[in-house]
């Protein structure tokens, strides 16, 4: 292990730094006409004994995977990140005066990972400590590289539940390596924050928690530098938080700790007078330590083919079965793979690869918000992350995987127990939404497989998807009803059951695939042939079986589902043929409507109307 040598500058330098950060977080703002230049300023003192002495990173290489991470958890301070890249010499004066905030630029209004320096998208309160929980938690327990994870958050953002999933969290798994710094300059959006200055009532929730905490003048350089040389001492196996007493606007009197600033800039003449008494503009380069020259583990994935389960046609399988299953079975051959659970294990499956690959796998508790998190931390360090929990409780978590999206990431989620299909439970854990919030989310897959052998093809196929995936699983065990080794392409559907006389299109997925097959033999006998498609890819969906599916049957339609009317199959269904222009359309749609309560499997989907009974007497009511 080498470690590559840089000049350390000293606290006068990070002084100047420091007046340099203010000063240009408030003429960015002021150019772009927005922004938290306040909000800003009071962390500056902070940042800059961070960059100059702490932060081990090489700037020039941001894919350095020794590199140490920052991130702004209260990402509404922007211009006060990107006047950090200014300073060490990555942005140029020119692109911070012109691009921030502008159209088509990219320093925009948050920060998001368009720039090689940013790791995740936060500004969304909340987020950026539990996105650093999992890097942190790549770092420790799979990369076993000593880079640290530095998390500036704001103190608005402590009142979020989420913060303190993160910290626990944190405690629980020893991160030794994540440190918090959070500003606390008293003010929030709308006036004083929950706590205001009292510092000690956040370290005692802070150390109930399990994290050390140190508390310092926000203000004071020699007091921050020796707070972070403190954090950086692994003799302690608590992750840190550093409480920094500041001041919002610190530095221009006209504001400094003052409400009613917060989110605005200066206008153009206070603007001038905040630099003059700040000292100025200036163009200060500085850098701070290079990253430890230390190579991750090593995880490559097998040049050899993963061997998928295998199931009889007609075998009963849940299909939340063959999930943990093929996971398994893909983890032996690609070490990258990670998985992660709301401890449901035991219900969605993953409790198969936590078995076999208990250094890949994390126990997040009843945190679904954390998660979410470390599954995107998990995925900035490279990593394959598949996290699974019931399909209803990811709700809890969508702001995640909203963000998730936001920051360029590549995450698999799972959501077993889907639909009125998990009987007796009730409707506090049926997941009656999931399709349509999966499907909202930018450049997302949404996958409802039928059967085992549909899982296991489409689970292989999430590991190398981009952006936000999910697979819907069901609770019950239904019939196989696919050969191994049949192909499930992204983007694709099944047809199950054709012919030249089909008179009605029948399209379902998941338990209702199975009851769309059920109502086919049922118009069968009494002479109405029907189309059968299985819908296992939802989005993106399979809009020419579609089309040639309306043109066969005179446009007669009959969608089911086991989720509520908006934004599910029928929508996925009708959006896409009304944009293939498909005419004439005659579309039943068998959705659950009522709220629904206890009951047997059979008796839910029968008074939900999405049974093969209701199905085939839609596809009557077509056809005559």
């Amino acid at each position: 292990m080498s470690t590559s040598e840089a000049t350390i500058a000293d606290l006068s330098t990070a002084r100047e730094v420091a007046r340099q950060l203010r000063v240009d977080s408030v003429r960015a703002s002021t150019s772009a006409g927005s922004g938290h230049p306040t909000s800003s300023m009071s962390a500056a003192d902070l940042l800059a004994v961070l960059i100059t002495r702490h932060l081990r990173y090489d700037w020039d290489n941001p894919g350095n995977d020794a590199n140490d991470h920052l991130i702004f958890s209260k990402g509404h301070a922007s211009p006060l990140l990107y006047s950090v890249f200014k300073a060490v010499g990555v942005v140029s004066d020119e692109e911070l005066m012109s691009g921030y905030r502008r159209f088509g630029q990219r320093l925009q209004g948050h920060p998001t990972p368009v720039l090689p320096w940013v790791d995740v998208a936060t500004g969304s309160l909340g987020q950026g400590l539990p996105d650093g929980v999992g890097i942190a938690l790549a770092g420790r327990y799979l990369d076993e590289v000593p880079y640290r994870v530095w998390v500036l958050c704001g103190d608005s953002e402590m009142a979020e539940g989420s913060m303190w999933e993160a910290l626990d969290k944190a405690a629980y798994y020893r991160l030794t390596n994540l440190v918090a710094i959070v500003d606390v300059n008293r003010l929030g959006q709308s006036g004083p924050t929950e706590w205001q200055w009292n510092l000690d009532a956040y370290a005692r929730r802070a150390e109930a928690f399990g994290a050390r905490v140190l508390t310092i003048d926000g203000h004071d350089l020699e007091a921050i530098d020796e707070a972070m040389r403190a954090a950086t001492d692994r003799t302690d196996d608590r992750p840190t938080v550093i409480l920094a007493r500041t001041l919002k606007g610190r530095g221009f009197s006209e504001v400094e700790n003052l409400e009613g600033w917060h989110g605005k800039p200066l206008p153009k003449e206070m603007a001038e007078r905040a630099i003059r008494e700040l000292g100025g503009e200036s163009d200060l380069v500085v850098r701070g330590p290079m990253p430890v020259d230390e190579a991750p583990a090593v995880r490559s994935a097998s040049t050899s083919e993963p061997e998928l389960p295998r199931w009889d046609v007609g075998a009963k399988v849940a299909t939340r079965r063959a999930y943990g299953d093929a996971l398994t079975a893909l983890g032996g051959s690609n070490p990258r793979i990670v998985a992660l659970d709301g401890e449901v294990g035991n219900s969605t499956y993953s409790e198969e690869f936590a078995k076999a690959f208990g250094d890949r796998f994390f126990e997040m508790y009843i945190a679904e918000q954390q998660m979410v998190a470390a599954a995107v931390g998990f995925n900035v360090r490279h990593y394959i992350p598949f996290a699974s929990t019931f399909a209803a409780f990811l709700s809890r978590a969508y702001d995640f995987i909203r963000m998730a999206s936001i920051s360029r990431s590549n995450i698999r989620l799972v959501g077993s127990h889907a639909g009125v299909e998990i009987g007796a439970d009730g409707p506090s854990q049926m997941a009656l939404e999931d399709l349509a919030m999966m499907r909202a989310v930018q450049g997302s897959t949404v996958l409802y497989p039928c059967d085992a052998t549909s899982t296991a093809a489409l689970v292989k196929s999430m590991v190398d998807l981009d952006g936000v995936s999910y697979l819907r699983t069901t609770r019950g065990a239904y019939p196989v009803i696919y050969e191994t080794g049949e192909a499930f392409p992204i983007g694709g559907a099944k047809v199950l059951r054709s012919g030249p006389t089909d008179a009605v299109t029948l399209i379902g997925a998941g338990v209702t695939l199975h009851e769309c097959l059920t109502a086919a033999d049922r118009l069968a006998a009494d002479g109405i042939q029907a189309r059968v498609i299985d819908l296992y890819s939802v989005k993106p969906i399979d809009t020419a079986t579609l089309h040639e599916a309306v043109a066969a049957t005179h446009g007669r339609i009959v969608v089911a589902e086991d989720h509520h009317p908006e934004g599910g199959l029928g929508s996925a269904v009708a959006d896409a043929l009304l944009a293939a222009g498909s005419p004439a359309l005659r579309l039943t749609h068998l959705a659950v409507r009522e709220m629904p309560g206890s009951g047997s499997t059979a008796e839910l989907l029968a008074a939900e109307g999405i049974d093969a009974d209701h199905i085939a007497a839609a596809a009557r009511a077509l056809a005559s």
